[in-house]
């Protein structure tokens, strides 16, 4: 009610009906989110958490397979996720694969699990799944007929990144998409290609109105047809939250094809808009959904003008394809920032290029999944025609998606700088363009990091270890490479290396080398040790002379792989480095009076409370590096082993408070700058 009464007052100035219309629309969208949201805060189920409990169920979506995960030392098994819906509301449930080997939506099921309190607001309940889920009753012959399509064009469309972007783009099946590959896609602008969107919609509405005409005379029996078919699209690619605003976007888009004015598609967005969070209130809060909106708002208001204006050096059809995806990217922008925290100024000119092959890999591909359970070889033949197209748009991926982005910080205030420098563009044009690239190049400048030279870069790469040692010349040594592919990917590209002189695998815990994947991304690595080196091995790599101390001998094994670390003094005419792994009081005992004083201590194992403090006291370092993850339950780096490195008078840094690290050492002389030690709201990465 007191947003409706404040929502009068406001319109005072505007007509009657205009405002009586958005107050009752505010009255409804409010009153239907308090209902659902009171329904689920009173399901019984709340009175079940922490306990294992058993409940029967009906399956809403596809299990998919929820991200990889580094638990600590260990990376976590694979689980799969799912929405399903109970007597005591919608639920979010977590199982193993085998549960949910054959599940399908709609059929009934019955889970016993662990009842977790959740933040998604459009469920009850999370339910981690404790035992097999049971299936109560066998498939529908509908569910079975969908999912064989889906499955046929999973097998048509063949292996590696362009057999797994096809399905992805006709149907938006993410399936088989490398987490490396999504990467790709998402940093290049592309992401939106692989998700069921209103262009989807739009070019398979397009496609089936154009074969009806050679079916049916009357033009409302073709249209009819035509939402029988795509009705059946939509259960086909999933009716969830995200394809239903989808279709109601493409329906928008349709209508304005259809009269081509303005004045009508508008309002139809509205009435699209207020269908949609009527359905589903938590729409209104959902990113994607203000995404799909201001996107499809942008094709309705701008695409038209910058098409004028393009038209005055280009021709018409080349001056539509650049309007349509610097119109929806213009409105887009301050969600983008909010969320992701940097804009690729590559996106724009990869969704140029990728705009003549999205028609025909999404038509092709609906006619080969259509005719993929009766004949196979007949699909695979259709998408053998535009696996070509395909491959084009993975290669625009992985070529985009080695550019910088433009970093900015997430949340409020990038979406507020990212709205203020499009309204000041709006509102005055010309004059400020030349000001605001000023501006821009200038935050460039001053918030890029590392700024300057560096000897030694600590990576911010969460609960693990990845450091990085200067050899010049966009060479470097790489000591660890985190739990994490794109974090150490992203922190190498910031440093600019593309070969790995030396990469050193400390040990077998998948917080240190779970990432090596990133670390390879388009980089070459001249040597690795990993198992294959001990002590009293050297090297000299650059300007670094390298000696091993431990393990004792190659192959080496212990109960707790943390002691077979390799640990090794790093030294340079104006350093002394001692790098410990994650070695525990055992090894550093052993290692007394081999070490020697040092400049800088990466303290072992995340600065554990399992220190040796003889061996801390030798090393007296002057700065003292942790990289630890923020809020990790570990209780890294312990204040045991932060006190002793104060007595020592030692300099302490950590990843979780400082983020990335940069440190230059000149004649033992150390200076450093972090991340987080002024405001870098913008930067190149």
């Amino acid at each position: 009610m007191a947003v409706a009464l404040i929502a009068s007052l406001a319109l005072m100035k505007f007509k009657k009906s205009r405002a009586l219309v958005l107050i009752f629309a505010i009255l409804l969208g409010s009153s239907l989110m308090s209902l659902r949201q009171y329904s689920l805060a009173g399901s019984e189920l709340h009175q079940h958490f922490g306990e294992t409990f058993t409940v029967l169920a009906r399956v809403r979506t596809d299990p998919v397979a929820t991200a990889p995960k580094v638990l600590g030392r260990n990376a976590a098994q694979r689980k799969y996720s799912f929405l399903a819906n109970t007597s005591y509301g919608p639920v979010r449930v977590i199982a193993s694969k085998s549960s949910v080997f054959g599940l399908l939506p709609g059929q009934k099921i019955s889970i016993t699990g662990t009842v977790i309190k959740t933040s998604e607001h459009r469920v009850a309940a999370l339910i981690i799944s404790t035992s097999r889920i049971h299936q109560l009753a066998p498939v529908s012959r509908w569910a079975k007929s969908l999912a064989a399509i889906r499955n046929g064009l999973r097998a048509a469309s063949g292996a590696g990144d362009v057999g797994a972007l096809i399905p992805g783009m006709v149907i938006g099946d993410t399936a088989k998409q490398s987490s490396d590959f999504k990467n790709d896609m998402r940093r290049a602008g592309l992401t939106h290609l692989v998700a069921v969107s209103g262009a989807n919609f739009a070019i398979v509405s397009a496609f089936v109105l154009w074969c009806m005409q050679f079916v049916f005379r009357k033009i409302p029996t073709r249209l009819v047809a035509t939402a029988i078919v795509l009705a059946s699209f939509i259960a086909l690619v999933r009716p969830t939250p995200s394809v239903l605003r989808a279709a109601a976007m493409a329906a928008v888009m349709l209508i304005a094809m259809r009269t081509r004015q303005r004045g009508d598609s508008l309002p139809a967005l509205g009435f699209a808009i207020a269908v949609v969070v009527a359905i589903d209130p938590w729409q209104a809060r959902d990113p994607g959904f203000a995404l799909s909106v201001l996107a499809t708002a942008g094709l309705l208001l701008l695409a038209p003008r910058i098409t004028a204006y393009l038209t005055r050096w280009l021709p018409e059809k080349i001056a539509i394809v650049l309007a349509i995806p610097i119109a929806a990217l213009a409105l887009c922008l301050p969600i983008i920032v909010a969320l992701s925290g940097y804009i690729s100024p590559m996106s724009i000119v990869a969704n140029i290029i990728a705009a003549p092959f999205v028609a025909p890999i999404t038509i092709v591909g609906f006619i080969a999944a259509l005719i993929s359970p009766f004949s196979l070889t007949g699909a695979q033949f259709l998408i053998f025609f535009v696996k070509p197209f395909a491959a084009v748009i993975t290669s625009i991926a992985r070529w985009s998606a080695h550019f910088p982005v433009i970093s900015l910080r997430t949340g409020l205030l990038g979406f507020t700088v990212a709205l203020l420098f499009l309204l000041l563009l709006v509102v005055f044009r010309k004059k400020v363009l030349i000001p605001l690239t000023i501006c821009a190049l200038v935050l460039l400048w001053w918030g890029r990091f590392p700024a300057g030279d560096w000897d030694l870069f600590i990576c911010d790469i969460g609960q693990g270890d990845a450091y990085v040692l200067n050899l010049q010349d966009h060479r470097a040594i790489v000591i660890d490479v985190g739990p994490d592919p794109v974090l150490i990917d992203k922190c190498l590209r910031k440093l600019h290396v593309t070969t790995i002189s030396l990469l050193i695998l400390t040990h077998p815990h998948a917080d240190h080398i779970a990432g090596l994947s990133g670390a390879l991304k388009g980089r070459k690595v001249e040597a690795e040790w990993f198992g294959n080196i001990a002590a009293g091995s050297r090297a000299r790599v650059g300007q670094y002379s390298i000696e091993v101390l431990w393990p004792q001998q190659i192959g080496a094994v212990d109960e707790n792989p943390n002691n077979v670390s390799i640990a090794a003094v790093i030294k340079s005419r104006d350093l002394t480095l001692f790098a410990a792994g994650d070695i525990e009081p055992p090894v550093q005992e052993q290692l007394r009076g081999l070490v020697g004083r040092v400049d800088i201590y990466k303290v072992a194992h995340h600065g554990s409370r399992f220190q040796d403090l003889t061996l801390m006291r030798e090393l007296a370092p002057t700065l003292a590096l942790i990289s630890v993850g923020e809020g990790n339950s570990y209780g890294h780096p312990a204040d045991s082993t932060i006190s002793a490195l104060t007595e020592l008078h030692a300099k302490v840094l950590r990843t979780d408070r400082d983020g990335g690290i940069a440190i230059k050492v000149k004649n033992h002389a150390i200076t450093f700058s972090t991340e987080n030690s002024k405001p870098h709201f913008i930067s190149l990465d």
